[in-house]
């Protein structure tokens, strides 16, 4: 076959481009839920993280924050995703719900670093003028240092979601027709490897790469209201 047979073959021939289009759309439904549950998450993990007794020990919620940021860490993402799949959620005939709160469970451990190290970069001396302005600790944190870290916290958040995008790819061992499943799946009916599998390649590129671009774009915006 010549490339251009091949490409008919893995895009236009039976409207095979719509499973990439469909794929494409299950990959972005499952980044983009999983990236709320996991920046919601992820922040109330950084925040027990940073608790702390009156006496600057450690508290309790601390040490849990901690356990589960290790475990999800320390174990493969399919793994847990098989685990969500084949046990967790065993009775649930959705995919990409089941899909979305594991990757989702995933990234707060992730998201939780992230957060607490955008906060930690925040001078010290901001939470002492909240309390002295008679600010309990916890609205000092809302309302002065939170939207202060923010500006440390997106440009990493959005890399965050660029890897969560591409750790998606593993959803066929659930049988979700993701964009990676689409061009398998095109394989198998053509029976050549290398227009479906580029073609998918380059389908993820081009959108990583929109919002690698869009990601620069934010960043310079940040950095020119730090200048002012």
């Amino acid at each position: 076959m010549t490339i251009g047979e091949k490409f008919t073959a893995a895009f236009i021939a039976e409207n095979r481009w719509q499973l990439y289009l469909k794929g494409l759309g299950i990959t972005i439904e499952i980044a983009f839920f999983a990236a709320i549950i996991g920046l919601m998450l992820g922040t109330v993990l950084a925040l027990m993280n940073l608790s702390t007794h009156k006496n600057g020990k450690p508290a309790v919620v601390h040490y849990l924050a901690t356990a589960y940021v290790d475990i999800i860490r320390g174990t493969p993402s399919v793994l847990q995703l098989l685990i969500m799949w084949f046990i967790v959620m065993k009775s649930s005939n959705n995919g990409v719900l089941v899909a979305s709160l594991s990757f989702g469970l995933n990234s707060a451990a992730y998201v939780s670093e992230i957060v607490r190290a955008g906060i930690l970069a925040v001078d010290k001396g901001q939470m002492e003028a909240g309390r002295s302005l008679g600010l309990t600790k916890g609205m000092t944190m809302r309302y002065v240092v939170l939207p202060q870290a923010m500006k440390n916290i997106i440009p990493p958040m959005g890399n965050e979601f660029i890897t969560l995008l591409k750790e998606t790819a593993i959803v066929g061992y659930v049988s979700l027709n993701d964009l990676t499943r689409a061009a398998n799946l095109i394989q198998s009916r053509t029976y050549e490897a290398f227009m479906p599998l580029i073609g998918a390649a380059v389908i993820y590129f081009v959108v990583i790469k929109a919002l690698t671009l869009a990601l620069g774009v934010l960043e310079r915006r940040l950095r020119r209201s730090d200048n002012r």
